[in-house]
């Protein structure tokens, strides 16, 4: 059964965070890698804004995750980040993310866990191994899902998971399709597992 999605807010600046109460999951990825989509397709409503404009998403966008539509109490947060990678990479993640994206990378204290999303359908980009060496330079959870995997055969689809693992140095790799819904099961075990639900 999947959790009952409610968009929360949209967050500029630390101070808007929600207050942290229950587990979060942080969606990070380049502008244009399907996070929009993706987050859609995990909570079966059309909650994420989705544009074919890199970059459109400047805020966090809360969503909080209810057992039913009866509890008040939400379960698990989402939290949909802006894309980076439109412009040039600068020594911290990206030039154009605003500057409340590592306060709340590296201090919140209850982000359990960041999905870093991947293109599976191009080579590995120097983008997203700057963002998975940060994450474990912060001792911060993460799994790496490929995204648009319906758009590769299933042996393309190996060849394509062999090389992201390889590139970004990671030995899990969940390949997802927000089209087909390929990897979305399991991909809302570990979200479960996150929130002990």
């Amino acid at each position: 059964m999947r959790l009952i999605p409610k968009f929360l807010l949209s967050a500029t600046s630390p101070d808007h965070f929600p207050p942290p109460t229950v587990p979060e999951v942080a969606f990070l990825g380049r502008s244009n890698v399907g996070k929009s989509s993706l987050l859609n397709a995990l909570v079966g409503s059309k909650q994420a804004h989705v544009s074919s404009t890199p970059g459109r998403t400047q805020s966090i966008n809360f969503f909080a995750l209810h057992e039913s539509a009866a509890t008040m109490q939400p379960v698990l947060f989402f939290a949909d980040l802006p894309g980076y990678g439109y412009a040039k990479i600068s020594k911290s993640i990206s030039a154009e993310w605003p500057k409340f994206i590592e306060p709340y990378l590296a201090l919140r204290p209850t982000l359990a866990l960041c999905i870093c999303l991947v293109d599976s359908k191009i080579p590995p980009q120097e983008s997203d191994a700057q963002l998975i060496r940060y994450l474990k330079e912060i001792e911060k959870p993460y799994l790496v899902v490929g995204t648009k995997a319906d758009r590769i055969s299933g042996n393309e689809r190996t060849k394509s998971a062999a090389a992201l693992k390889r590139a970004l140095g990671i030995e899990e790799l969940l390949l997802c399709s927000a089209k087909t819904e390929l990897g979305l099961k399991e991909l809302w075990g570990r979200l479960r597992a996150t929130a002990a639900v």
